[in-house]
């Protein structure tokens, strides 16, 4: 029997975010699903390199810690979660869920890991690399991380299968969102206009905080009440696929039409044409209303077909940064922080760095509009010097920071606050798979 009205719950929009307001839902939301989106492109290369490490790892550092705030009060609620926190290791991330139920005392509680996004082994040679134009195998020894963006059908499969925590890795924002739907209505996967409104739930859902008034808020311009509070979104879901956009009553931040606005236009190029694993989805229809406070009617999302290839993102090993900071202020800051950036530039030419790309910046200068925009502005009491470097070693990135703390004793007057840093870099491209080449599966464990 299907469900009239869905309520979903968006407990991350980001693998960093903010565990407070996941916990306010799972408590106060009276939600059927809890969702977490923490998943960007380069989080599951660094999983893979830490699996490579480490096989028992792989998945969001932050799992455990979300899973032990919020099993309890979902299972009290029978809120189901949804999220992508498997990352490079989905079955290990299920496993880590089920150990923390049982620590809970949580007995028979069910766990899906949805497996199969990992490509890297299927990848042939002569994949084009959309981002270059050429093939895989130009850097292939350097790729770390190959995984297709998998769509709701295998997700909504293991919450029919009678899952309470499903977990997965790359599956699409849209998906994990979607899933719930396709389970509680029964949609046909080829029913292109349901689907294509429930690509709509979950492009408005992803972000979480953004959509409350977080990314939207702006002082004297946007104002946003309470966002130290900042509470996360919940989707009322109708079976036709359109909903409301609230949040738990008393929470921080606000929803508004201009809020829903501004993250419907988030990341889109085409508005008939938002591309999906499951459909093809048509933004261009959709209206707002405000029924109440907090409270967003959003309808008139549509879709048709679905492409026939699934986007895949490559992680690979791109070099290395080193970087330097240090701080001037007082009169004069902006001529010695100028002065230093020339001392080190210098000095990385003297010494024979090996470097393929460098920046040198005065941060409240120009590090963000350069000097065409920041030029004519008022000099600032203080300033930032920042020197970052990208090489083709940690030994020689190491020489960046080591130059700019060298300033201390061999630059202008009044130089602190000195950090450096080295870091790999991880790059990230896409290319396209057949879909029929991506092969999911669904494993159960038990508590």
């Amino acid at each position: 029997m299907t469900k009239r009205t869905v309520r979903i719950g968006a407990g991350a929009g980001y693998a960093g975010d903010r565990i407070e307001p996941a916990v306010e839902l799972a408590e106060q939301g009276r939600l059927d699903c809890l969702v977490f989106e923490c998943l960007a492109e380069r989080t599951i290369a660094l999983a893979q390199l830490q699996k490579r490490k480490d096989p028992s790892l792989g998945y969001d550092p932050l799992l455990a810690e979300r899973m032990r705030a919020v099993l309890g009060p979902c299972r009290a609620g029978g809120v189901r979660i949804v999220t992508n926190s498997g990352a490079a290791n989905p079955f290990a991330a299920a496993e880590k869920v089920r150990e923390i139920a049982r620590g809970l005392g949580l007995d028979g509680l069910r766990i899906a890991a949805v497996t199969g996004d990992d490509v890297l082994d299927t990848l042939g040679p002569d994949a084009r690399v959309e981002e270059t134009g050429g093939t895989l195998a130009e850097i292939r020894d350097r790729v770390v991380s190959a995984n297709a963006y998998i769509g709701a059908g295998p997700l909504a499969e293991a919450l029919s299968g009678g899952a309470d925590v499903v977990v997965t890795g790359r599956a699409a924002d849209t998906a994990i969102f979607m899933a719930p739907l396709v389970h509680a209505f029964g949609w046909s996967m080829d029913d292109w206009p349901r689907l294509g409104r429930g690509a709509l739930v979950g492009h408005l859902l992803e972000c979480a905080g953004q959509i409350t008034g977080g990314y939207f808020a702006d002082p004297g311009v946007k104002d946003v009440p309470d966002l130290a509070r900042l509470g996360f979104p919940i989707g009322e879901v109708d079976e036709d696929g359109s909903l409301v956009i609230t949040k738990v009553e008393g929470s921080g931040g606000c929803v508004t039409a201009a809020t829903c606005k501004e993250q419907l236009l988030y990341e889109i190029d085409d508005p008939t044409r938002y591309f999906a694993p499951d459909v093809i989805a048509d933004f261009s229809r959709v209206t707002l209303s405000e029924e109440g406070p907090d409270r967003v009617r959003i309808q008139g999302g549509s879709g048709h077909g679905r492409p026939e290839t699934l986007k895949v993102s490559m992680g690979y090993r791109d070099g290395w940064i080193g970087e330097g900071q240090i701080s001037y202020a007082g009169p004069g800051a902006v001529a010695r922080a100028r002065l230093a950036l020339a001392i080190v530039e210098e000095r990385l030419r003297l010494t024979g760095a090996r470097c393929r790309e460098t920046r040198f910046d005065l941060v409240g200068v120009d590090a963000l509009h350069g000097d065409a925009l920041s030029g004519d502005t008022p000099e600032p009491y203080e300033v930032r010097a920042r020197v970052v470097a990208r090489t083709d070693s940690s030994a020689e990135a190491s020489r960046i920071g080591n130059e700019v703390e060298a300033l201390y004793t061999n630059g202008p007057a009044g130089g602190g606050g000195a950090t450096k840093q080295v870091r790999e870099v991880i790059g990230v491209a896409s290319t396209y798979v057949p879909r029929q080449q991506v092969t999911t599966a669904v494993t159960y464990l038990e508590v």
